[in-house]
């Protein structure tokens, strides 16, 4: 739109020499705008006279404005079935006070694909649409640490606890503020992308292929472990559009496998956790088979422990150490007896008696006293989702053990509404298992949003609420069923397995549902919310 001036003043009286034109401030909103609903939408004003600048919506369906108290301002353009417009005041005021106005249409038309299509083909290449460009962010091995080498990308590289691990998987943009390392949600030129590393070709990681069978060489076990697990790690946006990623951002980290962790929710402190390493169940050590993932309203990121339960080495005889209830419950998570382990990490031995530990882990066979004696209960400290804070490099991630144990393939929230009670959903990603959703106990307030403590919110509305599994009816209708110790079947009279507490039902979660009469579906996989409606 055209600049426009105020219209009205003050001058003294009897004076002819103070006009009162002088004192005007002339703004501009610049001019008409026309996009299409889901595009970005910068509104540039402009003035050479005035201060205290902002913008304010007139009318149309209403937007959030980022930046109102500033010249430049940004929104997203609404969802619309037909052209609409939208009017937006640029205001400023000069040094006496005086207004000044100018207004800014925007034209919204319905969503547009707004490029062509690529036509399918079998080139061994990514292939885009005409007008825009592919570049490599973030590969397997390049140092997210100071001090790491360059990737040689040869087999001799080692130190993956500062490189970007392998088989990336699940990821969220997180937005910082231009410079250090506050939380800026509307960022979208500077962040932090958390991914998950769910697994590894090994052919890529070695000097030569990765030995088989018998005593695997130290070296490339640790290798393979630690290109398991999560990065978090800086990116930025150039002004030519252009992504990189920053090697030694302030909060850049890898979480691995042999990451200190801690177990909370109801399953902390339970027998069936507890370890030569945690002899009182409240710690673990790492996360591994990070598949997708979740967001919370608070700003951390939730990752998925997937198939976990193949990497761990169990003795052909362990059956007959363990309880009918361990057996039972180890057979349902496909630990078996005499399993080796897909990688054979456990056959280790250490050079340095003190990193034992990474590889003792990955055996489960009872081989102590008790379980504060060896590691029988490890593959129990998996089969979690797990909370990082990503703007705290010193956190220590939880394990969210409300939400059950199963193969995660991520954890979705339903819409956050203040004063209703979070909702996240879950699908256990296997043949034949199940779809679950888990209730937080407390209604959220939106001020936790901002909260600088977000560990300590995840505490308030994943450690305490109710976890459902899926029944879905020849009706075409489904039932929630709740997984809760001590209603319906889930007690210690149960034939299958006797439940002994709400700990034994999480840890134990698909036996829970098997025994609910929840249905059994082929691999439950992804899941989505819709932002508008809330739809799953």
């Amino acid at each position: 739109m055209a600049s426009v001036a105020a219209l009205f003043g003050l001058s003294a009286c009897g004076s002819d020499s103070n006009d009162s034109s002088e004192a005007l401030p002339v703004v501009s909103a610049g001019g008409a705008v026309a996009t299409t609903s889901g595009r970005m939408v910068t509104l540039t004003g402009s003035s050479q006279s005035a201060s205290n600048l902002s913008w304010s919506q007139v009318s149309g369906p209403a937007v959030t404005l980022t930046g109102a108290n500033t010249a430049t301002a940004t929104f997203m353009a609404p969802s619309v079935s037909a052209p609409t417009q939208l009017v937006f005041a640029f205001t400023g005021t000069n040094a006496q006070g005086f207004p000044g106005s100018a207004n800014a249409t925007v034209t919204v038309s319905p969503a547009v694909l707004g490029f062509t299509a690529v036509a399918k083909n079998r080139n061994d290449i990514v292939t885009i649409p005409e007008g825009y460009s592919v570049s490599v962010l973030y590969r397997l091995g390049d140092p997210i640490l100071s001090g790491v080498a360059a990737y040689a990308n040869d087999g001799t590289d080692t130190n993956f606890a500062g490189r970007a691990g392998d088989h990336h998987d699940g990821m969220t943009y997180f937005g910082l503020a231009a410079t250090g390392t506050a939380r800026d949600a509307n960022s979208s030129t500077r962040g932090l992308l958390v991914m998950n590393h769910e697994n590894i070709s090994e052919q890529y990681l070695h000097v030569e292929a990765a030995s088989t069978g018998g005593v695997r060489p130290e070296a490339e076990a640790i290798k393979e472990i630690e290109c398991h697990g999560v990065a978090v790690v800086e990116v930025t946006r150039a002004s030519n559009g252009a992504w990189s990623y920053v090697q030694g951002g302030a909060l850049n980290r890898r979480i691995t496998p042999n990451t200190p962790m801690t177990l909370h929710g109801p399953a902390r402190g339970d027998d069936q956790v507890k370890t030569v390493y945690s002899t009182n169940g409240t710690a673990a050590r790492g996360t591994i088979n990070n598949c997708a993932n979740g967001v919370n309203a608070w700003g951390t990121y939730l990752t998925c422990e997937e198939n976990w339960a193949g990497y761990f080495r169990r003795a052909s005889g362990d059956n007959a150490l363990r309880t009918a209830k361990e057996v039972t419950a180890f057979g349902r998570y496909g630990l078996s007896q005499g399993a080796s382990g897909a990688n054979n990490w456990a056959s280790v031995t250490a050079a340095n008696s003190a990193d034992q530990w990474k590889f003792s882990k990955w055996n489960i066979s009872v081989s102590g006293a008790s379980a504060a004696a060896d590691y029988r209960n490890e593959a129990n400290q998996y089969g979690w989702v797990v909370e990082v804070d990503p703007y705290n490099v010193n956190s220590t991630p939880r394990k969210r053990t409300a939400l059950g144990r199963m193969g995660h393939e991520g954890c979705w929230p339903a819409n956050f509404v203040a004063g209703r009670k979070p909702v996240f959903y879950m699908g256990d990603d296997s043949r034949g298992e199940y779809f679950y959703k888990f209730v937080s106990a407390t209604p959220w307030d939106a001020a936790d949003a901002n909260a600088t403590d977000r560990l300590a919110v995840g505490d308030k509305y994943l450690d305490n609420g109710t976890l459902y599994v899926a029944r879905f009816d020849a009706t075409g209708q489904g039932v929630w069923l709740p997984l809760v110790f001590g209603t319906g079947v889930l007690t210690a009279a149960n034939p299958t397995y006797a439940f002994a507490s709400q700990a034994d039902v999480l840890i134990n979660t698909r036996l829970a549902a098997d025994v609910v009469g929840a249905t059994k579906m082929d691999r439950p996989e992804w899941a989505a919310v819709n932002p508008a409606n809330g739809e799953v």
